[in-house]
């Protein structure tokens, strides 16, 4: 638990947008809180969570385990517009934590994967472990933070 920070100005442009962008079905704009609960849900991150936004994202709920609760906290941060999430979620089966890590210019998963684990070619567990906010390993941009977990 506690406070995470992003890139404001990085992520993507889920705010103004219609319901049946995001979820098939009437054409309704969306409240913040709504677009970014549609968002977890069409990535299957669904669990019982609330969220508040007001200058930043207060989210609080329960996870199954923090490789979920992780996942949550990413996709509500790497939003466009997104400084902070405040973390009050409840994990139900914890297990070690992952560590973050802020996207550089010129950074790629392997070169990533060479600073923390010493071998570039362990990028295929830093890529699943950003599943499914991540389709593909060459798809990460400047300021994005993506889940580097414990091996």
């Amino acid at each position: 638990m506690g406070l995470f920070s992003f890139i404001k100005g990085a992520g993507s442009k889920l705010f103004g947008k219609k319901k049946e962008e995001v979820v098939a079905s009437a054409p309704v704009e969306l409240s913040k809180a709504d677009a970014l609960k549609a968002e977890l849900e069409r990535l299957g991150l669904c669990c019982d969570v609330d969220i508040d936004f007001a200058d930043h994202i207060s989210v609080t709920g329960t996870a199954d385990t923090n490789a979920e609760r992780e996942k949550i906290i990413l996709t509500l941060g790497n939003v466009e517009g997104v400084g902070s999430v405040s973390d009050n979620i409840t994990v139900l089966n914890p297990e070690p934590e992952s560590t973050f890590h802020e996207v550089k210019s010129g950074d790629s998963l392997s070169k990533i994967s060479k600073e923390v684990y010493g071998d570039p070619m362990k990028y295929n567990a830093i890529f699943e472990a950003n599943q499914p906010m991540l389709t593909h390993p060459d798809k990460i941009y400047p300021g994005q933070i993506l889940r580097i977990p414990v091996l």
